[in-house]
């Protein structure tokens, strides 16, 4: 799984998407004309923080305000009577948990005017739901055995609030981050995966906090749509086994969505919990190590900070050394300042890196050529690590002098603020304050647990810094073509480091004589050629093929060899993680994600024999693009996918052996049977088997429905 190639690219575009819509980033430079937020995000975004709060509100019993905010912004949903009988009989049941005289007054008002006519036209049972919650007022909300029980247990405000959540998201297409969704499916298709092929996760820890077990209700349709055609069979099946639901739940499901298969896909998707401040945590740090996210915010805000019962500690930095967080507090405590620098007096309100850089570039001297972690006394030696000098880098040469230009182009992580201002002000009273106040404890809750859950000493976080930028420097790098300048200076870094990393090495010297090649120096080209291409596939047999059509550029001067057929971009990812590994910087948790789901799901679907036909709407596809004709790892194998989704489908049924190449679904066999599509479902449906199932035992009867039905019941 750990193999498995990945399009990074395709991932960045995922995650900035995600971050973005959740306004978890924003610019390093916010300036008054900044262009606004686009009216469709905005709106989505806006949509997604309405439904949590009428969420929130439900769940904390404050059915009045989730009401209010109903009626304000989605009153078509209170004309289902269904919904709004569920809603006046928790309202009824939280006026009597309350317990004042005053709150049974109003719970028997609520009775009279609301419950009891809504009653007479919800749905065929609600009049006897409608009678027997009246027993609420007899039996007490903690008697654990009265017939009323379910009615007073807590979990009631949970499914209504799913349920309306559910609904709302439909009605107002709010659906959540393409992310959100990609990481939901891909992970129950892993786990599923997993169960039936008795493998061990190597991501149960991450999957099991992010992927919860509980669903949101399913939102059901009205009596209005019960009379929707017959749906395709095949719809109806692809549904069920993408999202594990029964056949009927996918019929209910493709009835609420109006026959439509992909909004059906999505709502039921939607219903799967995730735990936002987990994928939040995951994301933030892949924006770091990808440059997307200014890696300063990804600390804490001073060196051997610590949070400690609510309260900052700060601890004294060792001796002989300062990170470059603590750069302005050791300024400010030292002596005099010399000629042409400034005080920075005030720098201990905020000792993040971002204002160093800002302090820094007023200026207007060679205070940006000197190191960020240098001492007062510049012969001395502050780097934390005994194995490499950091400081004699050409990479960090390079960052001082275009370092914080590069920094500013990045963004700056905001973290997930909920604006409750936004939505118009129908909350009443104390439920409003609750929320409020609910939001703040959370937001300092996650940024307490982002420092506390901090991975490295705090007396090494300028050396981390100094690395992050090394890292992407290099990424930088190799994204231009540079690779002769990246061999140079990693080779100055860790002579050892190519040694360890042949493939990569190759890869490089590929880039650097396809660039000669079009610049027309072949006599250069062939030098390197020579002298590092030909001994890497000498010594690597399954080089040899990359080799040879590496030389055809020689045949094609004037083709742009470079730009048509390297990807750059997967050669600094690798790139990036091999160094950032070396320098003990462990890639993101969701690249581990991403790499063992991808893999699973590629070996899932070969194990039903077609292609799934969901892989487009969530990106999955684009996932796994990283096809090039010079760079194919020569231990993968390009297959074609055997079969397509559609009512015309057929599949090509064998032995099937399952390739471990990470390629595109496939099945191999000198004698295959065509299956078609329809008799698979039939086999299927009839006698409840899964879809590999039902291909094998086709292809023992020529692919003939009736007759494996026939000898089954036989």
């Amino acid at each position: 799984m750990e193999s498995m190639p990945v399009n990074w690219e395709a991932l960045d575009a995922l995650v900035i998407g995600f971050a973005k819509s959740e306004n978890l980033i924003e610019d390093s430079a916010v300036s008054s004309h900044s262009p606004p937020p686009s009216p469709s995000s905005s709106s989505s975004y806006h949509s997604r923080l309405l439904i949590r709060q009428i969420r929130r509100s439900l769940e904390v019993g404050d059915i009045d305000a989730a009401m209010d905010l109903l009626r304000a912004r989605a009153p078509s949903l209170l004309d289902d009577h269904r919904l709004l009988f569920r809603l006046q009989k928790q309202k009824f049941i939280e006026l009597l948990r309350r317990g004042t005289a005053e709150d049974r007054g109003s719970a028997i008002n609520c009775l009279r005017t609301a419950l009891a006519p809504c009653a007479l036209d919800a749905y065929p049972e609600a009049y006897e739901e409608f009678k027997h919650v009246l027993l609420a007022f007899v039996f007490d909300k903690d008697d654990k055995s009265s017939p009323v029980a379910n009615e007073w247990s807590e979990k009631r405000r949970f499914d209504i609030a799913g349920s309306i959540s559910s609904v709302l998201r439909a009605h107002l297409q709010a659906y959540d981050p393409m992310l959100s969704m990609t990481l939901r499916y891909l992970i129950s298709v892993h786990k599923g995966f997993c169960l039936r092929q008795g493998l061990l996760s190597p991501i149960s820890d991450l999957t099991e906090r992010l992927l919860l077990e509980e669903r949101d209700p399913a939102a059901t349709p009205q009596e209005s749509l019960y009379e929707v055609p017959p749906f395709d069979e095949v719809d109806i099946q692809a549904l069920a086994h993408a999202v594990e639901l029964t056949r009927q739940g996918a019929v209910d499901s493709l009835r609420f969505a109006k026959g439509d298969l992909f909004q059906a896909f999505q709502n039921e998707l939607c219903r799967m919990r995730l735990d936002v401040s987990v994928l939040d945590e995951l994301v933030r740090e892949y924006c770091v190590y990808r440059g997307i996210v200014d890696s300063g915010l990804a600390f804490p805000s001073a060196p051997g900070m610590q949070i400690m019962s609510g309260s900052l500690k700060v601890n004294q930095p060792e001796q002989g050394c300062c990170s470059s967080i603590n750069c302005s507090l050791e300024v400010e405590c030292t002596t005099s300042n010399s000629d042409g620098e400034i005080s920075m007096s005030n720098a201990h309100m905020d000792g993040s890196p971002e204002i160093c850089a800002d302090v820094l570039s007023m200026q207007g001297m060679d205070a940006e050529e000197r190191h960020p972690c240098e001492t007062r006394n510049n012969h001395e030696d502050c780097s934390t690590s005994g194995t490499h000098q950091l400081a004699s880098s050409k990479v960090l040469q390079r960052n001082r002098n275009q370092g914080l230009g590069e920094r500013s182009k990045r963004k700056r992580w905001r973290g997930r603020q909920e604006e409750f201002d936004l939505i118009p002000e129908v909350l009443t009273g104390i439920s409003k304050q609750e929320l409020s106040t609910t939001a703040v404890a959370s937001t300092i809750m996650l940024k307490e647990q982002k420092v506390s859950q901090s991975h490295f000493p705090m007396d090494v976080i300028s050396n981390r810094e100094d690395k992050f930028e090394i890292v992407l420097a290099m990424k930088e790098l190799a994204s231009r073509g540079m690779a002769a300048e990246v061999v140079e200076e990693v080779n100055a870094m860790d002579p050892n480091f190519f040694l360890q990393n042949p493939l990569l090495l190759f890869k490089l010297k590929q880039v650097e004589f396809l660039k000669l090649v079009g610049s027309g120096d072949h006599s250069t080209a062939l030098r390197v050629a020579r002298s590092h291409l030909g001994p890497l596939a000498a010594s690597d047999p399954a080089l040899l093929k990359p080799l040879k059509e590496t030389l055809l550029a020689l045949l094609r001067p004037n083709e742009d060899a470079l730009g048509a057929g390297l990807p750059l971009n997967a050669i600094a990812t690798s790139l990036q993680v091999a160094i950032g590994r070396r320098l003990g910087i462990e890639e993101p948790q969701i690249m581990k994600i991403m790499r063992a789901t991808l893999y699973t799901h590629n070996g899932w679907f070969k194990l039903q024999m077609c292609k799934d036909p969901f892989e487009g709407l969530l990106r999955i596809g684009s996932l796994k693009d990283v096809s090039s004709p010079l760079l194919t790892d020569a231990a993968t194998k390009s297959n074609a996918d055997t079969c397509t989704h559609g009512s015309s489908q057929v599949t090509i049924s064998s032995s099937s052996r399952m390739q471990e190449d990470g390629s595109s679904p496939t099945q191999v066999s000198s004698s295959e049977v065509i299956c078609d599509e329809n008799a698979i479902l039939k086999v299927m449906e009839f006698l409840a088997l899964p879809r590999a199932d039902a291909i094998h035992l086709l292809a023992q009867y020529n692919g003939n429905a009736e007759t494996v039905i026939q000898q089954i019941f036989a």
